[in-house]
């Protein structure tokens, strides 16, 4: 027996386009920075931490103790109390407070750090009370860079400080809001969204936790066009989203002398936890990690356009239009109509003088 040939493996996945592949993509949106991230909301009260600055000031009940001004000025408002100058947190996390010593601030909050003052000058001061401040917030602040007016360390109010609030602390984003997209990296987690998106859903504008990294970068979204439509040519998105109907529009549409309607495709890389809810797709190209797909549509049915509206295009998506069968005929005529006009030129021209 003749041994057989084996079936060569499918190079890409056929997918229509249809309701089911429109609902799977549907229920694979990617992950937004609320679904990433949580709904996270800003602690009562920060901790002061290790190279913030405080100012310190103290009160007495009291003239002539520890922190009265001179005498000459006993009787001018503020003559008992004292500011200690700015100070930052040291390595060790403590600042220094006459008669009172070094004070353990860091991880402590400003009232925490108000009552170990407090209780280190009792007995030395006269009724002390005392006010701390945060003048230079390192330790709960959100660090924006990318194509902002001003990138900086933005500290974070008490009240809590959404993405937006904190890209307009830095004087707010550079480029057209359909090409901007933020990142956020919050640990060893990263997620990226568009810009749009937030302004769109403001459940997207989630709170800024401390030590987050907020990169604000300009990445124009383009598809390439390719085939029998009226330019091929690279195409970029002029808002948030582009379906395949619009995209078939802003590439001249189907040329009628040559396109062929059946033969509309979208060419682009999955993840295989998507395309493995296509039954088509083979095995050997779900280990791929990444399978190409092309998805397939007949513009011939008129539901297919309803489909080509809610069909999205994605950035870096190919839109190929084949040619019609008969236009590859056209063409060889056209060719041999080319190639032997001199000749007929030149019988006509002999056939006049003889």
């Amino acid at each position: 027996m003749a041994p057989t040939l084996a079936t060569p493996e499918p190079s890409f996945a056929l997918v229509e386009i249809d309701g089911n592949s429109l609902g799977v993509l549907a229920r694979r949106a990617p992950p937004t920075l609320r679904g990433y991230f949580g709904d996270y909301r800003p602690a009562a009260a920060q901790a002061i931490g290790i190279g913030d600055s405080v100012q310190i000031t103290v009160w007495e009940a009291a003239s002539g103790g520890l922190f009265s001004a001179p005498v000459a000025d006993r009787m001018s408002p503020g003559s008992r109390s004292a500011a200690i100058p700015d100070q930052m947190v040291g390595r060790d996390g403590s600042v220094t407070v006459p008669y009172a010593g070094r004070i353990q601030v860091a991880g402590r909050n400003q009232q925490e750090v108000e009552s170990a003052i407090i209780e280190r000058l009792r007995g030395k001061a006269i009724e002390p009370q005392v006010v701390v401040n945060v003048t230079r917030n390192i330790t709960n602040a959100v660090t924006v860079t990318g194509e902002v007016s001003n990138g900086s360390r933005v500290p974070l109010t008490l009240g809590g400080d959404r993405i937006m609030d904190v890209i307009a602390a830095a004087g707010g984003y550079r480029s057209p809001v359909h090409e901007t997209f933020v990142t956020l990296t919050r640990g060893n987690r990263t997620a990226r969204a568009p810009i749009q998106a937030l302004l769109v859903n403001p459940r997207e504008d989630i709170y800024l936790r401390a030590g987050d990294i907020l990169t604000v970068e300009r990445t124009p979204q383009t598809f390439t066009v390719m085939g029998a439509t009226g330019a091929n040519a690279v195409v970029p998105f002029d808002a948030r989203g582009i379906t395949l109907e619009e995209a078939i529009g802003r590439s001249g549409g189907l040329t009628d002398s040559r396109a062929d309607p059946d033969g509309v495709f979208i060419l682009r890389y999955e993840p295989a936890s998507l395309a493995r809810e296509y039954p088509q797709v083979s095995p050997h190209l779900l280990a791929l990690g990444l399978v190409p797909v092309a998805y397939h549509l007949n513009l011939r049915e008129p539901a297919a356009l309803f489909a080509a509206r809610r069909f999205a295009i994605r950035d870096k998506d190919i839109l190929y239009v084949s040619n019609a069968p008969f236009s590859d005929i056209s063409k060889l005529m056209q060719l041999v109509g080319t190639v032997g006009q001199p000749a007929i030129q030149g019988v006509a021209v002999s056939r006049y003088l003889y």
